[in-house]
């Protein structure tokens, strides 16, 4: 009996040869084989899910811990102080990054239009030239990305 292969119509003496050269030279993987190929997968991919699920629950369960500086960045907007900046602005950005995830609480006020290109009307009411600007409760004015020390001196909340 032999056997004869379908892409090159060889013929073998056993069926363990023709599986043999399917393999090396068409690249066709025995049934075996590939069975075992699809079980690796299929660990890969659930590793992956565990890891992906994992990792969103770890993110969720730390984004609901307290931030260190909640407490003052609170204070801040409840003794009428107000920051004034723009999403686009690196300094605004630098600024609520001191407070980190704190920062939330900030009492901030978006000055930028959504496309960037203009200040909305409340900021040109309060007079706003530069980003990042504090205007406390007092009318005191701080221009530029102020520590959290500054803000602390000028308007008595407590750090922590």
């Amino acid at each position: 009996m032999s056997f004869r292969c379908k892409e090159c119509i060889k013929e073998f003496n056993s069926e363990e040869s023709l599986k043999q050269h399917n393999y090396s030279k068409h690249h066709f993987v025995p049934k075996e084989k590939k069975e075992k190929i699809s079980v690796k997968v299929y660990v890969w991919i659930l590793v992956l899910v565990v890891l992906i699920i994992g990792a969103y629950f770890s993110y969720s369960y730390y984004q609901k811990l307290p931030g260190k500086y909640d407490d003052f960045a609170k204070c801040l907007g409840e003794n009428g102080a107000k920051f004034y900046g723009a999403f686009w602005c690196p300094n605004c950005n630098d600024q609520k990054r001191i407070f980190g995830k704190s920062a939330k609480y900030l009492p901030y006020v978006e000055c930028s239009t959504p496309d960037g290109r203009e200040q909305l009307q409340n900021c040109k009411e309060a007079k706003i030239e530069g980003y990042p600007t504090w205007i406390l409760a007092d009318g005191t004015r701080m221009v530029g990305t102020t520590s959290k020390e500054d803000l602390a001196a000028k308007t008595g909340c407590e750090l922590g």
